[in-house]
């Protein structure tokens, strides 16, 4: 019976509230007052998607700076090998600028090994036969001359540096032209020059180019600067040592040298031999067309006798 009353005033309470408005104001305070139960029967879901959006934002940046860590290692990977081929850029212009200045023809190198024995300076460059490369050809690098090739193979060559102890080379001051010879020490930082006269003409600072004597090495190539000079007055040769002008625990690209094995005298000869000849055909008078020569020897044209006209 309860429940029915109660089933009937409730459908009361909704027809009322549905067609009148006599009840929005107790609806509004009820509203009031369940409001809390509302909040305390959602704080449970708004925790979790609280927990959950934290985590997940924690999460999302820890995956996030693990990806900028790695990027930041590639880009420093990157600038590592950008300052490697700057460098590499600035001695591949340095030797660009070197075979510039070189008159003969040059075949650029690469270093890609060295000789283990450390009583030997030799290395082993990328060319070979197969580049034309011949044994005694001259080495240098961007600074002066490095040495010569003592074994050709058919895809590289090793070079015998000028500082190894059998080793030399003939040099001159390029200050007053005085020859000497620079010999190894063993040393990769100096040179000796041998049978130098206590009285000769030398000093600190002066340059030493190929001499061009022996036809090995071409003349005026820079070989040395020298560093010190020894006087004795008990000894007929002063002591006179030097530093190479070429980078040679350094340098790896360098230029073969490809010079003309004529001496300066064959040179000279057949210079004034082929001026000679261009001189002689400038003189000679020009000949006259072929086909003017062929007209002119040829004469009247002969007419076939069945084509003659009969004489009148």
């Amino acid at each position: 019976m309860r429940l029915l009353v109660f089933a009937v005033l409730s459908a009361a309470l909704m027809v009322v509230d549905a067609r009148f408005s006599v009840l929005q104001p107790v609806r509004s305070q009820l509203g009031l007052v369940v409001e809390p139960v509302y909040w305390l029967g959602r704080l449970p879901l708004t925790l979790w998607e609280s927990a959950t959006e934290e985590l997940s934002s924690r999460s999302d940046l820890a995956a996030e700076n693990e990806k900028l860590k790695a990027e930041r290692l590639m880009m420093q990977r990157r600038l590592q090998k950008l300052a490697a081929l700057t460098e590499q850029n600035v001695r591949l212009r340095e030797l660009l600028n070197s075979s510039a200045l070189v008159d003969d023809d040059v075949l650029a190198t690469e270093l890609i090994g060295i000789d283990p024995n450390p009583f030997t300076h030799r290395i082993l460059i990328d060319k070979g036969a197969k580049d034309g490369v011949l044994l005694g050809q001259p080495v240098l690098d961007a600074r002066g001359l490095m040495g010569q090739v003592v074994e050709v193979m058919p895809y590289s060559s090793r070079v015998l540096l000028l500082t190894d102890t059998t080793h030399s080379i003939p040099v001159q001051v390029n200050r007053n032209g005085l020859r000497a010879i620079a010999s190894g020490t063993g040393n990769p930082e100096r040179l000796e020059l041998r049978h130098v006269a206590d009285t000769a003409d030398i000093k600190e600072g002066d340059l030493l180019v190929s001499s061009g004597l022996g036809q090995r090495f071409p003349s005026g190539y820079p070989v040395a600067t020298v560093t010190e000079v020894i006087h004795d007055s008990g000894q007929p040769f002063a002591i006179v040592r030097a530093t190479p002008t070429a980078n040679l625990n350094r340098s790896r690209y360098m230029l073969l040298v490809f010079t003309d094995p004529r001496t300066p005298e064959q040179r000279a000869t057949e210079s004034a031999e082929a001026q000679e000849a261009a001189d002689r055909q400038a003189q000679e008078p020009p000949a006259p067309p072929a086909a003017a020569q062929g007209a002119a020897g040829a004469g009247p044209a002969r007419v076939p006798a069945d084509q003659q006209e009969p004489d009148r």
